[in-house]
Formats: structure tokens, sequence, C-alpha cells
């Protein structure tokens, strides 16, 4: 659910409940339903263009990166020297635009379900939606977990940047999936998942990490710093059955000058041992047993 009141855009879910978060809107760019969804793009009068999918802000111009660099860069430098990399969801191309700047990856294939958001994007969120640009990206749309069972494919690295867990989205966060995930999977392959945040959705957090580590041996969770997030902050799930994986050491370290070179503003080689770092609540929550 969302309302418009006095100029401004308020987002009110169950998933969060008894807090909104509100933007200030200058204009309404897009405002149809898809086949799948509710599509809204907005001009805010602080956070620039933003996208929301059934009432619920996807990205804003102003912080969209720091989601988009973390959910990629962290299983791409978990990995090290991913070629191969698939992407379920992502339909804002965020996601494409960050794996595209790997220096080691060849082929990117993404399956989005919604082609009305990957249209929508392209004419009213460009700076993202490049990502599609690259002549190593291919793009299908389908049902990511459809997708997933029919087809023998394997990938270095596998992100779902997925919306909540609501509706047809559920499936991506349960034990099948994972396992789904795992058969596409190389030996020494990364997945990464959208994974919600420990300050509303603990409970949700700790379900998910549960039914990733009954697939992959190896697991754990970091965080990145989102403003305009339901409590600023979400949260990545990371699984390999890679045994010498350590996720709270990249593989793939980058210079400054390199960090510059590939126009990263929020990921580095700091912020990714930093980011599983968590409260203690979470970590006694989630009890886990992570290297």
């Amino acid at each position: 659910m969302n309302s418009f009141r006095n100029g401004w855009f308020s987002e009110i879910n169950d998933l969060w409940p008894g807090m909104v978060q509100s933007l200030e809107v200058g204009s309404i760019l897009y405002n149809e339903h898809s086949t799948f969804q509710h599509i809204m793009v907005l001009q805010t009068k602080s956070h620039g263009r933003v996208l929301i999918l059934d009432g619920i802000i996807q990205c804003t111009e102003k912080d969209e990166f720091s989601y988009q660099e973390m959910i990629s860069f962290l299983p791409l430098c978990s990995h090290g020297s991913p070629k191969r990399v698939l992407i379920i969801g992502g339909g804002d191309g965020g996601v494409a635009r960050e794996v595209a700047k790997y220096p080691t990856v060849e082929k990117i294939v993404q399956v989005e379900i919604d082609a009305k958001v990957v249209e929508v994007s392209k004419k009213f969120l460009p700076h993202m939606a490049k990502g599609y640009e690259s002549n190593r990206h291919e793009l299908i749309i389908d049902d990511g977990f459809k997708y997933l069972k029919n087809q023998n494919d394997k990938f270095d690295v596998i992100i779902t940047d997925s919306s909540d867990p609501v509706g047809p989205a559920k499936l991506l966060f349960e034990k099948e999936y994972f396992e789904l995930l795992k058969r596409s999977l190389m030996t020494n392959g990364v997945v990464c998942c959208q994974a919600g945040t420990i300050w509303t959705n603990m409970d949700q957090v700790e379900k998910h990490f549960t039914a990733c580590q009954s697939v992959f041996p190896k697991v754990n969770y970091g965080i990145s710093s989102v403003p305009t997030y339901p409590t600023g902050q979400i949260g990545f799930l990371l699984g390999s059955i890679d045994d010498s994986i350590d996720f709270k050491q990249p593989r793939k370290i980058f210079s400054e000058s390199e960090l510059d070179n590939l126009n990263l503003s929020y990921y580095s080689s700091k912020i990714h041992e930093s980011c599983f770092i968590l409260p203690r609540f979470a970590e006694k929550n989630l009890n886990r047993n992570v290297h």
C-alpha cells in the first residue's frame, strides 16, 4: 500500500509495521500496471528519479549505487575471477551495469520476469539501464525459478536481485530455490541474494539464512547502508560449496585508482570486510558458524 498526500509519496507496508518512508514528489513520470505488478516512476525533490513496484521503493537515483555495487561486487570479489554471471531479476539494469564493470566477466545472462520494468527503466532510468548495453549481456524474459529448473548451464556467480518475499518472489527465499542455484553453479561458484533487514525482518532473515545454510556449507550475511530502504539498511546472503572460500576476505582487491576507474562509489575491500561485522543481537539470532 502507498499513499500520496500534499505532494508526498509514502511507502506503507506490513513487512515493516509501524514505520513509513516518505519522499516529496515533483512529478509522476510513469504510473501503470504491467502483467505482474504496479510500476511507478517519480521525480522527487531530493532523491532524483525513483522506481516503485507495488508500492515499494526499489531504487532512487541518489543512493541506488550502494545497493547495486554491494550485491554485485561482494560475490564477484569473493570469487575473484568470474567469467560467467547469471542475474535473476534486476529489471532496472543496475546489477547488470555493475557486473559489466568487472574485468574478468565474459558473459552476463539476465532473467527478468517483467519486460515492462526493463522498458520503463530504459526510458526513465538510463543511468541504471545502461547495463543492458554491454555486448556481453543477454536478456531473457522469463520466470527466474522456472528458468533455473529448465536450463543446464553453469555459472561462476549467480546474483538474485529480487523484490521482497511476498507473492511470486516468495519462492526465491526458500530451500528449493537454493537447490536450483546450487545445480547451476560451478564448484567454486558463489551465489548472492537480497536478504532483507535485521531491524524489522529478523525472523525472515533467519529463515532465509537457514534455507541457504541447508544447501551451501559456506554461508554468510553482510549488510549495506541504503538510506531510502526501510531502516536504512539491506542485507545480502552469500553462499558457496567451495570449502576454501572466506567471504570476509575478498579474493580480488582493487586499488584506489582501479576503484576510481571502475566508477565505484561505495564498494571497496575495506567495506567488503567490514560488512560482515553484525550487531550482537543479529549474530546471536542467526546462531551461525561461518568462516
